[in-house]
Parts: C-alpha cells; structure tokens; sequence
C-alpha cells in the first residue's frame, strides 16, 4: 500500500490540526507541499480539491478534505492513541471545542477572508486585521474557549479540541501580537502540548516548506 500523502502548508492552521493527528497515530506520510499564493498551482489543486482549500490527504485509496472530518476519520481507522473520549458527554464536550475553534476563531485569522473583504470594500480587510490584533475579535472567542478548557482541552486525555489548540495560538501571538496573558488556561494548556513530542513535530516552524532561519 503506498504512502499517505499530506497536501499542506506550513502556515495552514488545518493543515497543522491534521499534521498532529498523523503524528499522534504514528502514521508515516509524505509532505506535499501546496503554495496557497501561486494562482497556476492552486489551479493545479483544485483539479484535486475543487474548494481550492488544504489540507487534503489522500489515504487508503480515499481522498479526504476537512480537517475535522479527516481527524475523524484517522481516529476511527487508527483507534490508537484515541482522539475522542469514550464517555459520550465528553465527546460531545471535545467536538464542540474543535468546532468552536475551527469555525468561529480560525476563519477571522484568515488572509483568505481579509483580501475578500478587500475585494468588496478597499481597505477594509486591513481595517479588520488591525482590529484582531487588539480585543474584539481574537480575545472575545479566546474568552469562551476560556470558559470550557480543562486540564488538557478536555480532562486527563489529549482529543480533537487539543489538536486545534496550537494552531490558534502561534496565529493569534505570531501573525498579530495578540496579548494571551489574560488567558492563563489557555496558556497552560498550549505550554503543556508544547512539550509533546508529536506537536513539536507538527509546529509549523518545523514543516518543510517554511522558512529557514540564517
């Protein structure tokens, strides 16, 4: 059976979610890398992803898309370490964090979505960027992923609401110097994953297509 193969970014937050959870399961992969700037390669892609997103990861003979859904489906193939927790509350508890984080937090640190706004209103999707450095829009969403963390994401076990942790993180004091102090859980929940092997591996610094250092 061939290698699985990971379509991804160094700068993708999805991109990074997938990355641990391959890392976590000890699935060995191949890193095709997908340069998200370069119009004709992203006219390539979406002869393989129509929606013109990462990551994609071709798997089993399956070619999977969404982060989440791919999560999932790693976890159900690849039962071990287990992503989700067996109690169904708590099940529940971690879908609606990786949701939460996926679907309210992520797309406002997206570049996508500033040169749309762009697009319609000049000027405007700068205008938004400026505002996610500062209290509205990255701090409010931080303050309800706040209110549900626990020891890990969810209890004593790493699961789905912890792969999409990191990621958040790096966006938020990396890419616009959002100030995380007044989130202390968050903060210990990220330096304690910060320390796992698997999600030093997946750290975008770490991927092969970012940027070297001199």
């Amino acid at each position: 059976m061939s290698k699985p193969i990971l379509y991804s970014a160094w700068t993708s937050s999805c991109s990074s979610r997938v990355r641990i959870a391959l890392a976590l399961k000890k699935i060995d992969y191949e890193y095709h890398t997908v340069d998200i700037k370069t119009e004709e390669e992203m006219r390539e892609f979406a002869m393989t992803n129509p929606a013109k997103k990462i990551p994609i990861l071709k798997i089993n003979g399956l070619v999977l898309t969404e982060s989440l859904a791919i999560i999932e489906y790693l976890d159900e193939v690849y039962p071990d370490p287990p992503l989700l927790p067996k109690d169904a509350g708590e099940r529940a508890h971690a879908r609606a964090i990786a949701f939460h984080i996926a679907s309210n937090i992520q797309p406002l640190q997206n570049k996508a979505i500033i040169h749309k706004l762009n697009e319609k209103v000049p000027g405007y999707g700068a205008e938004v960027m400026d505002q996610r450095r500062h209290l509205p829009w990255l701090r409010s969403p931080g303050r309800a992923s706040e209110d549900v963390l626990w020891e890990y994401c969810v209890g004593d076990q790493i699961t789905i609401a912890d792969l999409n942790l990191p990621s958040i993180v790096y966006n938020a004091t990396d890419k616009y110097n959002v100030d995380i102090t007044p989130y202390p859980l968050i903060c210990k929940i990220n330096k304690t994953l910060s320390e796992i092997p698997e999600f030093q591996a997946s750290e975008p610094a770490r991927q092969p297509d970012a940027p070297k250092k001199i």
